[in-house]
């Protein structure tokens, strides 16, 4: 019945690649499903902004306004981040904003849209692994991410699967 996160980054020909996915253990409660297809929804929400012309603002407004209005919070703590040679470059993505604020999206940039949407308050912590985050009030959080080329014509989402993945490609059965 819990739910859990796989973040994988992928190194091609000099070029770095980043994605993660939230998935059910079992049969979810009704809060971790809730959570969990919110962040989901969010994720498409911030990738339909994406066009040449657009701003940055517009993308975590979209995220912010869907999430809270579902009863949910997003996490300021974390950005999506440009990618390309380097892992983690500009442009800082915020899953939060205003319409019509920040950079202006231009075609040929590439970033990731990561937003994690808690059920709780928008405040993690990390642990003493420097690495897993937690929310601070314990409540339940998703996350999904895709890494994204602004086109001409809108965009293109890299690190999108051709098909659904399948717990027992995930998980398998012992």
């Amino acid at each position: 019945g819990d739910i859990i996160n796989v973040d994988v980054t992928t190194v091609y020909n000099g070029f770095f690649g980043d994605t993660s996915a939230t998935f059910y253990i079992g049969t979810p409660s009704p809060e971790a499903k809730h959570v969990t297809e919110v962040s989901r929804r969010s994720l498409e929400l911030g990738i339909a902004q994406v066009r040449d012309g657009a701003r940055l603002g517009d993308i975590g407004a979209a995220i912010q306004e869907f999430a809270e209005s579902e009863g949910c919070s997003v996490v300021r703590a974390f950005v999506g981040h440009g990618i390309g040679r380097k892992f983690h470059e500009p442009p800082q993505v915020s899953h939060v904003g205003v319409r019509g604020k920040g950079d202006r999206l231009r075609a040929g940039m590439c970033f990731t849209i990561e937003p994690m949407i808690n059920l709780g308050g928008y405040e993690v912590e990390i642990l003493a692994d420097k690495w897993t985050a937690i929310t601070a009030d314990r409540s339940l959080s998703a996350q999904f991410e895709h890494a994204i080329v602004v086109t001409r014509q809108g965009c293109e989402v890299l690190t999108r699967r051709s098909r659904k993945l399948e717990r027992s490609e995930i998980f398998p059965s012992p």
